[in-house]
């Protein structure tokens, strides 16, 4: 009988990187760097769930905005993030009626690791963005009451925005800081880094006892309260005391 295993095994690395696809790879995401002419290629988009006590209140999480719980984690396809500089198309999804915005400081890291620790944690950043966490809430909501994952509420298409990278070494690590949103001009959201329940570095050192991070990986850190639906047609600016702002229009 043939070993197919041991067969697969004498493929060597050389060989391995010289292999042809049935299709082209697909190219990774990428988002425009301040400052330079070179893109930050995007791996994996990890975000933070209720990390604003005053978010997680109009959630209905009012026990656990009393304490500083541990973070959870959710996360979106890298392939679900569009964004880069002056106004940003985004397309409403199909199969929901109540699509949320959720302004958010992203943290874009340069290289990673496990097991990190808060007091290192700073030194595996990049830089900062303005996004947004786009929600089918009614999606989520019934996925919540089944015990559902929550995967199809939070990582469709274009579910992902954000603006443009602002390296650390032109804005340093901003931690507190106006963090707000308009839609159509209306202010919807309006709070202050300084309200996030886990830190920047916190959040990172916590997010790598779960997985190792890399170089490439975005990190949305949470949003303060105010999220509301949206409509085709609304346009949305929303922005980060240092770090910068951007605009998007649904379609």
């Amino acid at each position: 009988m043939r070993n197919y295993c041991t067969l697969t095994d004498k493929l060597t690395l050389p060989e391995r990187d010289a292999m042809a696809f049935v299709f082209p790879p697909h190219l990774p995401a990428a988002l425009p760097v301040a400052g330079s002419r070179d893109s930050f290629p995007v791996r994996r988009v990890y975000c933070v769930g209720r990390n604003y006590a005053d978010h997680a209140r109009e959630m209905g999480a009012a026990d656990q905005a009393e304490g500083r719980e541990p973070p959870f984690f959710f996360m979106k396809p890298g392939d679900a993030l569009v964004g880069g500089a002056g106004e940003i198309s985004v397309a409403y999804p199909p199969l929901t009626k109540n699509l949320h915005h959720e302004v958010e400081l992203v943290v874009a890291l340069g290289s990673g690791g496990a097991d990190v620790g808060v007091d290192t944690a700073r030194g595996l950043i990049f830089g900062y963005a303005v996004g947004l966490d786009l929600t089918r809430r009614d999606i989520q909501a019934r996925a919540k009451e089944k015990g559902h994952p929550w995967d199809m509420g939070k990582g469709f298409d274009q579910s992902a925005v954000a603006g443009v990278i602002q390296p650390v070494a032109q804005v340093g690590h901003p931690d507190r800081g106006r963090i707000w949103l308009t839609v159509n001009g209306e202010i919807r959201q309006d709070g202050d880094l300084a309200a996030m329940l886990w830190k920047v570095a916190d959040i990172i050192a916590n997010l790598s006892t779960l997985v190792r991070l890399a170089a490439g990986d975005l990190i949305y850190t949470g949003t303060p309260a105010g999220v509301g639906p949206l409509l085709p047609g609304d346009v949305l600016e929303g922005g980060v005391d240092g770090v910068g702002t951007l605009c998007a229009r649904i379609v």
